[in-house]
């Protein structure tokens, strides 16, 4: 074990977000030996990274284009990965573009993946993943108010999901809960699982479908408490009309491999408004495109 852990984010716009991430991360307990920020068709992210301090001694910014069906998400956090094990990296920590992480973060996940893992943690054969708490900030005037912050004391819990003690390790019961927010696996894992399913384009299903493969793997999803990060606010809408494409494509490409339907309460609502519906003779799903 070489000890080097790199942090891992991808971006599009969210310029001032990005800034917010790596204002946390030159606060941390134990600094990155890494950072790699992806950018997904916007050279406007190495301005960014090179505009500001440096979160690691070490920074990469690797570019990977968008494509008609949009964003590359799986793609850029593959590359990101690569990037980042080509640095030497035997720790990867992925974070959303809008989380703030808390000053122990790096140092949490380092613990629990650690192979002497100090927290008590169920004994685990296959591939491990830890994720560490994401809580939601308010609404702000701009981003850079968020860093004048008691961010522990404005976030709020996601309430579908654990929050724990500080040393608290949990398995996971449910792994359709993993999200791609804020999580830590070892390289050696990661290359295990083979990353993200980059036939997931656009919005929506690759997180399910990681966690998914975890389980197939023999896995197991971690729970981690003392590793939180703070989720900047911004405008979206419920349900994600503007993802609608991508949405059904990858739940149907989702059910293809596993049999169930992701993003069920999505789909239903794209039907009730008239975007979406089922193919009687095939059971896939089709956007409609009628408003």
């Amino acid at each position: 074990m070489t000890g080097r852990t790199a942090v891992v984010t991808i971006a599009h716009g969210r310029h001032e977000h990005l800034a917010g991430l790596m204002w946390g991360l030159r606060r941390q307990v134990r600094s990155p030996d890494v950072f790699v920020a992806v950018a997904m068709d916007d050279p406007g992210v190495l301005a960014v990274v090179e505009g500001g301090a440096p979160p690691a001694p070490q920074v990469a910014v690797p570019s990977v284009p968008s494509c008609a069906e949009g964003l590359p998400l799986a793609a850029a956090r593959n590359a990101g990965a690569r990037a980042a094990v080509a640095a030497g990296a035997d720790t990867l920590i992925f974070l959303d573009v809008d989380c703030i992480p808390s000053p122990g973060l790096v140092q949490r996940y380092d613990e629990v993946l650690a192979p002497a893992c100090p927290s008590p943690r169920p004994a685990v054969a296959g591939p491990v993943v830890a994720a560490g708490e994401v809580a939601y900030l308010p609404a702000v005037n701009h981003p850079r108010d968020y860093r004048a912050a008691d961010l522990a004391a404005l976030a709020r819990p996601h309430p579908a999901r654990p929050a724990l003690r500080a040393g608290e390790v949990r398995s996971a019961d449910d792994l359709r809960l993993f999200w791609s927010l804020s999580f830590g696996i070892g390289a050696a894992d990661w290359q295990r699982l083979g990353g993200f399913d980059e036939g997931y384009v656009g919005y929506g299903a690759e997180d399910t479908d990681f966690g998914q493969r975890l389980g197939a793997a023999g896995g197991r999803l971690l729970w981690v408490g003392g590793a939180a990060a703070y989720h900047q606010h911004h405008p979206s809408s419920d349900p994600p009309v503007h993802h609608l494409d991508s949405i059904v494509a990858n739940a149907n490409r989702f059910h293809r491999r596993w049999g169930w339907f992701p993003m069920e309460g999505w789909l239903a609502r794209f039907a009730a408004l008239g975007l979406a519906d089922q193919d009687p003779d095939t059971g896939q799903w089709r956007a409609l495109h009628r408003v």
